[in-house]
């Protein structure tokens, strides 16, 4: 019975011995794991996965990493190893990855290792000096922790991976890059149909408008397009039609909005009065794009003039317009007039001496995402096909031909994004005294207030704000900054998914906003409040003073309030500008000059051809916008090199990138990029609530153990007694 009973034992063991081996086995080819954080840190992203399961073409990721690093960087080759596998399970077989050895082996370097550090040098990857220490000392030593990605013939570099914050952001916008264009034209099953509008009666009439080239521009826009198919696998489909007939033209023009030109008879020239079309219209599913051939400008004194849309200008908006249309279009603009502060460094004021006024760090985020098109308003006009514009503290009035052009890209679906600023600070002669704060009015007022909503000239001042730490020589201590509120709790809404994940901001010298409910057609056009202060914030008006020393809050709680202070409206806008003529563009005198020379061996002015008598150009007022958004922020501030980092890693630098990712159509990189947010702050809690929590924490957590405890020691003991007297039974 003894010997059955041990033989019964051993079996046993090895049983359990063959299932946990077993077991082990099926976890190899089973694997999977939790991800129990909140924000789903160590889960690949649905953007992460997308941008590899779509690849169409191969995907190569060589990776360059020194072994035996100490902490934290050893850390960092796990993580970045389990994040290639996750992706890898993710994407199909376009997607590999190669981690290269280039670390020396006992000391001497072998010649496979030589020999992948001269591949890394060759992708342009080169060590970095990181800290270690060894036998207490700290020394410095050179390591690789970088990688090439390649797709094709394009590379896309990161040459230092010295932590795991946002290293999924990088590796997957680095793939969307590469990937976007290639795979989204191989997946195009359906043509871009591009059809030109041009009729042959305006032949005739060209001349005498300064359209000389008219005849031959038809045959210039089917070699741009042929240029185009052959850089992009034939999207475009081209045909030309030549309307004649007054009611045909009538219709296209109402419905794709293009220019129609009336001329009476013209006896002198042998031209019989007439009616023609001239625009060229991009037709991709249910989207539709109107694009320029001739386009009209009103001057005064010098009237009417025509111009004829160059090849190359053509060209560039075509592609600009086809991108956005399959939706790889990663082009933005940027206001870059009108006292806007410059887009990255302002060597003006570097060479002057003085503070500059650019937004560096600005610049390098936006640019390590989307290509910027700077925009001088009073040059030149939006092109079509920008999915967003950055409109950034003006300070010099817009004229009502450019609030028109403003207000026409909106209709045809560009979004807006306005950090607007309700006060010019201007510093005293000398450096000496106090700034004086000039409230800005620049026309832009009046387009936002009919799109419906409104800045009010003042600052919002918090209770709950940033805390300055004063130096030892200053007394030590804090000191609260009111203008620049800490928005946290509830004044940030998490609802958006690109707002998700931001639990705090820094803001400074920010106004509030009001919605005009009134212009708002709440069945078109829905309203999202993005940011608030808190119930403790009053206003300051009138007469600005920024010196912290002189702002103290109010005595009467009557003036603590709760301010809006960021918007997004999202819907179908009407135009500020149905029902009204369409501006006349506004010329300096140097302008007008120009159009006028004096040869001065004739003594003859060559002016520019006039239009005849009765010749009528129209081009129509689009009313009613295409789908777009509205973003406002009463705080340009918040895009100074100081309110930012050059990472994009702050809550601050976050929520910037994320509202412009959501104004492009990339809610999945937004939330992607919110996920590596470290700053949670502590929720706001009564005293009395704080004195619940420690007494539970210290007192009744302990005796709930204890009691705990007592009833487990009284079930052993009856259980042993039930026990006992079973077998004494």
């Amino acid at each position: 019975m003894g010997n059955l009973f041990i033989k019964e034992h051993y079996f046993k063991f090895i049983l359990y011995i063959a299932v946990i081996v077993l077991v082990n086995i099926v976890g190899v080819t089973l694997f999977f794991r939790v991800d129990l954080t909140k924000n789903k840190m160590y889960s690949l992203s649905d953007a992460s996965k997308e941008a590899v399961a779509t690849l169409s073409e191969p995907l190569t990721i060589n990776v360059f990493f020194s072994k035996n690093l100490p902490a934290p960087y050893n850390n960092t080759e796990q993580y970045l190893r389990d994040l290639l596998a996750e992706y890898a399970a993710s994407a199909g077989k376009h997607f590999n990855y190669t981690f290269y050895n280039v670390s020396s082996k006992e000391g001497d370097l072998t010649k496979q290792a030589d020999d992948n550090r001269e591949i890394a040098r060759n992708f342009g990857i080169q060590p970095v000096q990181i800290r270690v220490m060894e036998n207490d000392e700290i020394k410095f030593k050179n390591a690789y922790m970088g990688l090439a990605i390649i797709h094709g013939d394009l590379i896309e570099r990161i040459p230092a991976i010295t932590s795991t914050d946002g290293l999924e952001y990088q590796l997957t916008t680095s793939i969307q890059k590469l990937n976007n264009k290639i795979s989204a034209l191989l997946r195009q099953k359906d043509k871009i149909h591009v059809t030109m509008y041009l009729s042959s009666s305006l032949n005739p009439i060209a001349p005498l408008i300064g359209l000389d080239q008219l005849p031959q521009l038809a045959g210039e826009v089917q070699d741009t397009i042929k240029t185009l198919n052959a850089k992009n696998l034939n999207i475009f489909d081209f045909k030309r039609k030549d309307i004649q007939t007054p009611e045909e033209l009538k219709l296209i023009a109402k419905k794709y909005d293009l220019m129609t030109m009336t001329w009476p008879e013209i006896p002198g020239k042998n031209i019989a009065a007439g009616r023609a079309v001239a625009g060229l219209v991009m037709e991709y599913k249910q989207n539709i794009t109107t694009l320029p051939l001739i386009s009209s400008v009103a001057l005064p004194l010098i009237g009417t003039t025509y111009q004829m849309v160059a090849p190359q200008a053509l060209a560039e908006e075509l592609t600009t317009v086809m991108e956005k249309m399959i939706g790889i279009n990663k082009e933005i603009g940027y206001l870059s007039d009108h006292g806007s502060p410059t887009l990255g460094q302002d060597r003006m004021a570097m060479m002057q001496g003085r503070q500059g006024n650019g937004l560096q760090v600005f610049d390098q985020l936006l640019s390590s995402r989307y290509d910027i098109k700077s925009i001088a308003l009073k040059q030149t006009a939006i092109p079509d096909g920008l999915n967003c514009l950055i409109i950034a503290k003006p300070t010099q009035p817009f004229s009502d031909y450019e609030l028109f052009q403003i207000d026409q890209a909106l209709m045809k679906g560009t979004n807006l994004a306005f950090f607007a600023d309700a006060f010019k600070e201007i510093q005293p002669q000398g450096g000496m005294g106090m700034p004086q704060y000039v409230p800005i009015d620049t026309g832009l007022e009046k387009l936002l207030t009919h799109y419906g909503i409104s800045m009010k000239p003042a600052y919002v001042l918090d209770k709950q704000a940033y805390k300055y730490q004063l130096p030892p020589n200053q007394g030590g201590g804090e000191q609260t900054i009111y203008f620049a509120p800490m928005l946290k709790e509830n004044s940030i809404n998490n609802t958006p998914e690109f707002m998700n994940n931001i639990k705090g901001l820094v803001a400074m010298q920010i106004s509030p906003l009001t919605l005009k409910s009134e212009n708002i057609n709440k069945d078109q056009v829905m309203t999202t409040r993005l940011l608030s202060s808190s119930n403790q914030a009053w206003l300051m008006e009138d007469k600005i003073n920024l010196n912290p020393m002189f702002i103290t809050p109010p005595s009467d709680p009557k003036q603590f309030g709760t301010y809006d202070l960021s918007y997004i409206l999202e819907g179908r806008f009407t135009s500020y500008f149905a029902g009204k003529k369409i501006p006349k563009k506004e010329i300096a005198k140097k302008d007008s000059t120009e159009n006028t020379q004096v040869d001065s061996k004739t003594n003859k002015e060559n002016t520019a051809p006039k239009a005849p008598k009765g010749l009528v150009a129209q081009s129509n007022i689009i009313k009613l916008s295409k789908p777009a958004k509205i973003f406002v922020l009463g705080c340009s501030q918040m895009l100074h090199d100081n309110m930012l980092d050059p990472q994009g890693q702050s809550s601050n630098a976050t929520f910037i990138l994320n509202v412009i990712d959501h104004l492009n159509g990339q809610d999945q990189i937004a939330a992607m990029r919110s996920k590596q947010q470290t700053l949670n702050p502590i929720a706001e809690i009564t005293p009395f609530s704080k004195g619940v929590i420690k007494t539970f924490n210290i007192a009744i957590l302990p005796i709930l153990v204890i009691l705990l405890g007592l009833i487990v020691l009284i079930r052993r003991n009856a259980k042993k007694k039930q026990l006992s007297k079973m077998f004494n039974d």
